[in-house]
């Protein structure tokens, strides 16, 4: 009896925090006592608030109320550890949110420390005994106490479910798999959780191993915000520097760059207006020749007008007016903007080179003018207008451009061609340098990038700065082109759109489909020069010397792609090795 009286002080005695014996109790001003350092721990959390509360009765308070110890209820706390109250044990302990609870404890309940999967009950220490000591308990499966133990029960039998179906991938009881689970394949729950169990290692063991790539993928990612960071700071720097070096340098050079403009002025403008002087002697003869084609039609009698026929060939031969579409002003400076990118050095170099090469390139308006007065026959006087497409404006802040063949290796860049984007009757060999057409569809895979139309292959590298390749190619063309120009249609072929620049054949220069036939002998290698930054597109012909086929200048906004295409089966183009 006394034992009960010291169980029942006990329970009156205990924090609702710890839920143990109190130890320094405090009653705070609600009348609730608890320990000091619990009662002080919680509200220490709370600081952040204008309000304290009572944890049982959550009676608030404002201020915080200071904590003095409970004489009254140490010195009983006192008496009664001299009659044996103690703390209690770990495996006497109550049953606190998130705990599972003992199902035979009345009152309050204690903890409970096994779940029996026969009874489908749990037990706290007290009330498992039993199922230690009476052998009727012998076959009960324990396991650590569940709130889930119901979830072990057929819904339908109400009988533990043991058994697992493999046909219908769930548990069930022994009725269920003599009933609508009959024929099925089932196995003992525990034989399957052995299966399960061991793909769980597996994969536990790979998530491990991914976790281990993400953290490392993580850490390198790291280093590259903190590379990228210090690139841009490093990046501002040099580039404040860079631009108070520009003014002071462009300030100086201005007076001079404007009087140069000037006198070429003049210069390019008195070509221009020759210019036209040639294509209005053009335009006479071409009137002269439609008004005897007009007299021919207009012939009644019909042995005459097939006696004079055969001179139709003749009229029609080369009157083709000249191609003037590309012709567009002279355009000083569009390349300052690009060219203030680069970095200092490249700059200053391009400054203090030679400032007097303002003359167009010998491609040009001048080139023309030599030409057309020699024309003999109308055809010369095609290929030799074909160069006032060729008009460049002044190379005030262009890098000169290299000359010789050992010039041009300097930039030289080592190429290969991308299966993803060739043709499928294109077959790639050398190392993937070499492009030959074949009768035969290849088996490459489907890619958005692959030419579906035209015998066209891209390089796999992109191409800035100052590069230069050369091509062996036979009846070939030639591109540069942006990697978004199209794969299907009249504008996947190249030159044929704006998004590329292509040499056809040796013969030809194309762009957005304008045509510009190209005067001297063919050449079986091709040199390319680029350079992205000035906007430079050269083409020559490789032999003992360099000889500019056509030259474009431009503005390019995107990374280049070379380009190469074949017409005729049995046929190959290839990237050369550069020594």
């Amino acid at each position: 009896m006394a034992q009960q009286g010291i169980q029942m002080d006990q329970e009156k005695l205990s924090c609702s925090i710890c839920l143990d014996v109190l130890k320094d109790p405090v009653t705070i001003p609600c009348g609730h006592s608890y320990c000091m350092n619990c009662i002080k721990d919680c509200w220490d959390g709370e600081d952040q608030k204008e309000t304290h509360s009572c944890p049982q009765c959550s009676q608030t308070f404002r201020p915080r109320p200071d904590l003095k110890k409970n004489t009254i209820l140490t010195d009983l706390l006192e008496e009664l550890k001299k009659t044996g109250l103690q703390s209690a044990p770990a495996d006497l302990c109550y049953a606190g949110p998130g705990d599972v609870s003992c199902d035979f404890c009345t009152g309050r309940k204690l903890k409970a420390v096994k779940s029996c999967l026969q009874c489908l009950v749990s037990y706290c220490d007290q009330h498992l005994q039993p199922h230690y000591q009476s052998p009727a308990f012998e076959k009960h499966k324990l396991i650590d106490p569940s709130k889930k133990i119901q979830e072990s029960i057929c819904s339908r039998h109400n009988d533990v479910m043991r058994i697992f179906c493999r046909t219908d991938q769930q548990c069930i009881c022994y009725l269920c798999s003599l009933d609508e689970h009959r024929g099925h394949d089932t196995v003992s729950a525990a034989a399957e959780r052995n299966d399960k169990q061991r793909v769980v290692g597996l994969n536990q063991e790979m998530i491990q191993q991914r976790i281990q790539d993400v953290e490392k993928d993580m850490r390198m990612l790291q280093q590259e915000v903190e590379a990228i960071n210090q690139s841009a700071d490093k990046a501002v720097t040099n580039m404040e520097e860079i631009f108070k070096g520009l003014i002071h340098l462009m300030a100086k050079r201005a007076t001079d760059v404007k009087q140069q403009i000037r006198s070429k002025q003049t210069d390019e403008v008195g070509k221009v207006t020759e210019l036209q002087e040639t294509l209005k002697q053009v335009l006479v003869e071409l009137r002269r020749r439609s008004s005897e084609m007009e007299q021919l039609s207009q012939t009644e009698d019909h042995i005459q007008f097939l006696h004079n026929y055969p001179f139709l060939s003749y009229l029609i031969e080369s009157t083709n007016p000249p191609n003037i579409t590309n012709v567009h002003r002279l355009q000083y400076f569009d390349d300052v903007t690009v060219a203030v990118s680069k970095t200092r050095d490249k700059l200053q170099d391009i400054l203090k080179g030679d400032w007097t090469k303002t003359s167009p390139r010998p491609e040009n308006v001048s080139g023309l003018r030599t030409r057309s007065k020699k024309r003999k026959k109308a055809s010369r006087l095609r290929t030799g207008t074909r160069n006032v497409t060729d008009v460049k404006r002044l190379e005030v802040l262009s890098p000169a451009e290299p000359k010789t063949r050992a010039e041009f290796l300097q930039y030289s860049r080592h190429l290969t061609l991308d299966p993803n984007t060739a043709h499928q009757q294109l077959i790639l060999s050398d190392r993937n340098r070499k492009a030959t057409v074949t009768r035969q569809i290849q088996s490459y895979a489907d890619h958005p990038d692959r030419f579906m139309e035209q015998l066209q292959v891209l390089s796999r590298e992109s191409l800035t700065g100052r590069c230069y390749w050369e091509v062996e190619q036979r009846a070939a063309t030639v591109a540069v082109t942006y990697k978004d120009m199209s794969r299907t249609g009249p504008e996947s072929e190249f030159g044929y759109n704006d998004r590329s620049w292509a040499l056809e054949n040796s013969f030809f220069f194309i762009h957005n489909s304008n045509k510009t036939l190209i005067s001297g002998l063919r050449s079986s290698k091709i040199g390319v020069y680029l350079d992205h930054g000035a906007g430079i597109l050269s083409f020559y012909r490789v032999s003992d010397t360099m000889t500019l086929i056509h030259r474009v200048q431009t503005t390019f906004t995107q990374p280049l792609y070379a380009g190469l295409g074949v017409d005729g089966f049995d046929r190959f183009v290839e990237l050369c090795e550069l020594k």
